[in-house]
C-alpha cells in the first residue's frame, strides 16, 4: 500500500507539471505574437515620459501651458 500511495502522488505531480508545462508554453506564444505584431489601431505605443506627463498634469503638478510645452518636446 505504501507503493501506491507514492504512485498516486507521483502521477498527482507529473500531472501538475504537465499543465505548467503547457501554460508556460502559451504564455510564450501569445507573448511572441503580440511582440510581433504592430499596435492595432494603427495608434502609437505611448512613451512612458508622456505617461509621467500626463499623471503629474492629472495631479495638479504642472499647468495647462507647461504640460502643452513638455508633450511638444516629448512628441517632437
Amino acid at each position: 500500500m505504501h507503493d501506491w500511495m507514492m504512485d498516486g502522488w507521483g502521477m498527482g505531480l507529473g500531472f501538475v507539471f504537465w499543465v505548467a508545462f503547457l501554460v508556460l508554453i502559451v504564455a510564450a506564444v501569445v507573448w511572441f505574437v503580440r511582440s510581433q505584431t504592430p499596435t492595432s489601431g494603427g495608434a502609437e505605443r505611448r512613451s512612458g515620459g508622456l505617461n509621467v506627463l500626463d499623471e503629474r498634469y492629472a495631479r495638479g503638478e504642472i499647468d495647462r501651458e507647461e504640460y502643452l510645452q513638455k508633450k511638444r518636446d516629448l512628441v517632437d
